[in-house]
C-alpha cells in the first residue's frame, strides 16, 4: 500500500508540474531614448498566444510549453525576434529600434486615397479569416474621477467570429471569468453609462462591421489624404487620413487608416470622434445617466489593431478612451471623469468551433459590472494571459480593496 501511495503521490506531483505555465516577463523600451513602449504586441512563436504591453511597457506572457521564441512589434519600430534561449532571461528588457521607410520601396497602387480604401474593402473576404474562429481574450475597463481610480473590472472572454465574407450579425462575446472593484465612497460613484464594453471587438471591427465606418454613406462624408507610409512588424503600410467634410445628423470621426502594402488589408485604425457638436457627441457616447446630471463630452478615441499571421489578418487589440465632465444642476463646478476599455486577443481556436448562443453572450445593453464578481482570489489570473496592470493601477486596486475592510 505504501508503494501504491508513493506512486500516486508521484503521479500527482507530475500532474502539478505539467500544469504549470511557462512565464516570460519583461519590459519593452525605445532603443534610443529608453522610454517604455505601451501597447507593443508580444507573441509567443507559432503558438498563437499573444499579449500587449501596458502603459508602463511591461508584459507577462504565459504558455503551456516554452515557445520557440517571442516576437515583439509596434508601429513605427523594427520587429524584434528573440530565440527561446534569449526569451528565458527574466525579466527581459527588449529594445525596439525605430523603423524607417525608404520612399523608393513604396509601390503605389493608386494615387487616389479614397480608391485605395475602396480596394481594401473589396479585398476583405480574401485577406481575413474565411472560416469561423473562436478567440480567447482579456478585457479590462476602468473609470477615474479626476486623477483617482474609482472603478476597475476585468475578465477573460470568448469571442466568436464568423468568416469575414459574412456580416457581424452572428458574432458574439461571452464572459468566462471576471471580477470588479468599485469605490465604496458614495460621492465617488456615478451611474453614467457610456458606450463600450466587451462587445467592442464586434462593433468596432472596421473590416467586419462595415456599418461602423466603411459603408458608402459614411465614406461620402469624409475627405481622404495620403500620408507618409509607416511600418508594422516589418511590413510597409499605406496611411490614409480621414477628415469630416459634411454635416450629418450623427457625429463623425477624424482618423488614420493603415493598409498593408502587399495584401491591401486594413491593419490598424486610429479614430477620434468629432467634438464640434456637443449634442451629437453626447448622443453617440452616452447610453444612460441619472436625472439631474449634465453630461459634457470631451473626448472619445479608439484604436483597432490587427495582426498578420500565416497569410491571414486578424483583429488583435482594441482600446477606447472616454473623457467627459458631469455636474449637477445645483452645483457650480463640473467633475471630470475618464473611462478606458481595452481588449487583447490572447489565443484562438479554429478546430471544432461552435457559435456562442445568444443566451450566453454579452449584449451591448448589458453592464459588465453586473456580470462579474467582487475581487477576491489573489490567484485569479494564474492560468490566464492578461494585460499587466500599471503600477498606478496596482496601487489604486490596493487602496480600493483596503476601503472595503
Amino acid at each position: 500500500m505504501k508503494r501504491i501511495a508513493a506512486i500516486l503521490l508521484l503521479a500527482l506531483l507530475a500532474a502539478g508540474v505539467s500544469a504549470q505555465k511557462i512565464v516570460l516577463s519583461g519590459i519593452v523600451v525605445d532603443d534610443k531614448t529608453g522610454e517604455r513602449i505601451a501597447q507593443a504586441n508580444v507573441a509567443a512563436g507559432r503558438t498563437g498566444i499573444a499579449v500587449v504591453t501596458n502603459d508602463d511597457g511591461r508584459f507577462t506572457l504565459k504558455a503551456d510549453d516554452l515557445p520557440d521564441g517571442i516576437t515583439v512589434t509596434h508601429i513605427g519600430y523594427q520587429s524584434q525576434r528573440l530565440s527561446a534561449a534569449q526569451a528565458q532571461a527574466s525579466p527581459l528588457t527588449i529594445r525596439l529600434k525605430p523603423g524607417s521607410v525608404q520612399l523608393q520601396e513604396v509601390v503605389v497602387w493608386t494615387t487616389d486615397p479614397r480608391e485605395l480604401v475602396n480596394i481594401a474593402i473589396r479585398k476583405i473576404p480574401e485577406n481575413y479569416s474565411r472560416q469561423a474562429e473562436l478567440y480567447n481574450c482579456f478585457y479590462r475597463e476602468t473609470a477615474m474621477k479626476r486623477q483617482h481610480f474609482i472603478y476597475v473590472a476585468e475578465g477573460v472572454v470568448d469571442m466568436y467570429k464568423t468568416a469575414y465574407n459574412r456580416d457581424a450579425g452572428r458574432d458574439r462575446v461571452a464572459i468566462r471569468k471576471g471580477r470588479r472593484l468599485l469605490s465604496p465612497k458614495q460621492n465617488d460613484t456615478l451611474t453614467v453609462k457610456v458606450m463600450g464594453g466587451p462587445v467592442q471587438p464586434v462593433q468596432l471591427d472596421i473590416a467586419k462591421n462595415l456599418d461602423f465606418l466603411l459603408n458608402p454613406e459614411d465614406l461620402n462624408c469624409y475627405s481622404f489624404a495620403m500620408e507618409m507610409p509607416d511600418m508594422i512588424d516589418g511590413r510597409m503600410q499605406f496611411v490614409v487620413s480621414i477628415t469630416p467634410n459634411a454635416s450629418m445628423p450623427w457625429a463623425l470621426y477624424y482618423g488614420r487608416l493603415f493598409i498593408d502594402r502587399e495584401t491591401l488589408a486594413f491593419t490598424r485604425a486610429e479614430l477620434t470622434l468629432d467634438m464640434s457638436s456637443s449634442e451629437k457627441a453626447t448622443r453617440y457616447m452616452l447610453v444612460s445617466k441619472p436625472a439631474g446630471v449634465r453630461f459634457k463630452p470631451k473626448e472619445m478615441s479608439c484604436l483597432i489593431d490587427y495582426r498578420y499571421e500565416d497569410g491571414v489578418t486578424r483583429i488583435s487589440y482594441i482600446r477606447s478612451t472616454f473623457r467627459f465632465n458631469c455636474d449637477w444642476k445645483r452645483r457650480l463646478l463640473a467633475t471630470s471623469f475618464t473611462a478606458f476599455c481595452e481588449m487583447v486577443v490572447t489565443d484562438k481556436t479554429r478546430e471544432d468551433v461552435r457559435p456562442i448562443s445568444g443566451r450566453s453572450s454579452f449584449d451591448s445593453r448589458d453592464a459588465f459590472f453586473d456580470k462579474v464578481d467582487y475581487f477576491r482570489d489573489p490567484d485569479f489570473w494564474r492560468d490566464y494571459n492578461i494585460i499587466e496592470p500599471t503600477e498606478t493601477l496596482d496601487k489604486a486596486i490596493d487602496k480600493l480593496i483596503k476601503k472595503y475592510h
